[in-house]
């Protein structure tokens, strides 16, 4: 949870050491990243998140912690209910992250390239 005077990853332009560690980790388990995906086509409610999974409710609430921990979704509470939606802007982060290590890696191949090209002197 973000304490009241921080601001959430998504309202910043970059995403500090730790923010990132918070991404990837929650990224890494299979049942994090399918209530993500879960969450992008539409708005649900943990209980009905965790009714598809072979595990109790307390760990489904876990793993929505771990991606809300990562500002990878927002849960909100209506009722007795706490709807969960993934944010985009969070995904998009992401997004831009893996860009920038995938063009650093181009970069290190287009030298390799241009190496390997040269004439023998």
């Amino acid at each position: 949870m973000v304490a009241r005077n921080e601001t959430r990853p998504s309202e910043r332009n970059e995403l500090s050491d730790d923010d990132i560690d918070r991404l990837f980790h929650a990224l890494a388990a299979a049942t994090r990243r399918d209530i993500l995906r879960r969450t992008i086509e539409h708005e649900q409610s943990v209980s009905a998140l965790a009714a598809d999974y072979d595990m109790s409710f307390a760990a489904v609430q876990k793993h929505v912690g771990v991606l809300e921990t990562a500002g990878l979704i927002v849960k909100r509470a209506e009722g007795r209910e706490r709807l969960v939606r993934a944010d985009p802007a969070m995904i998009a982060h992401a997004r831009a992250l893996l860009a920038r290590y995938e063009d650093l890696w181009r970069a290190r191949v287009d030298r390799l390239d241009a190496l390997l090209a040269e004439p023998e002197a």
